[in-house]
């Protein structure tokens, strides 16, 4: 739902997987092939990338200041499982963290998680705060306290409902 531009570095991969879920249609990318395949899952890693997603939601929803939207395997928990490893660049010396085993969605997220707290950008990325939708987006406020995805849409319904609450 978001009307901004893809989080950067490795976090895009963290909001689009979290994005996978359309809460208001109900409607989950992962449920088809072509939804696997953008992340570079198959069917049986389908468990496992749902509990994955819904561990990043609570951790974004943290970010905004707001309590897990149900409960969750800690993310702590699930990237523990992760193998990284450092790899050094021979030609410039250049160090990053990459996923141990061939790249499992769990460890590219790992390694971008990891990739976001060097940079200082992990908190930034969010979910929305509307219960409706909770898409991930990355805060690119200058305060960081942006609240929705998308001002047009989840800002505009919250601040019209609390429009019509106040009106006698």
């Amino acid at each position: 739902m978001s009307d901004r531009s893809p989080a950067p570095g490795g976090l895009a991969l963290v909001e689009s997987l979290v994005n996978t879920l359309d809460i208001e249609a109900a409607a989950d990318s992962l449920d088809t092939a072509d939804g696997r395949a953008r992340l570079g899952i198959g069917e049986a890693e389908l468990p496992q990338a749902r509990e994955l997603r819904e561990s990043l939601r609570a951790a974004l929803l943290a970010h905004a200041g707001h309590p897990p939207h149900r409960p969750v395997t800690p993310l702590g928990a699930l990237l523990a499982r992760a193998p990284l490893l450092v790899a050094v660049d021979d030609r410039d010396g250049s160090a990053a963290l990459a996923p141990a085993d061939g790249g499992p969605l769990l460890s590219r997220v790992a390694a971008a998680v990891a990739e976001a707290l060097v940079a200082g950008t992990w908190t930034r990325l969010k979910a929305c705060e509307a219960g409706t939708c909770h898409w991930a987006y990355y805060d690119r406020s200058p305060a960081g306290r942006r609240r929705w995805c998308s001002m047009q849409v989840c800002g505009a319904r919250a601040k019209m409902r609390r429009y019509r609450a106040r009106e006698p």
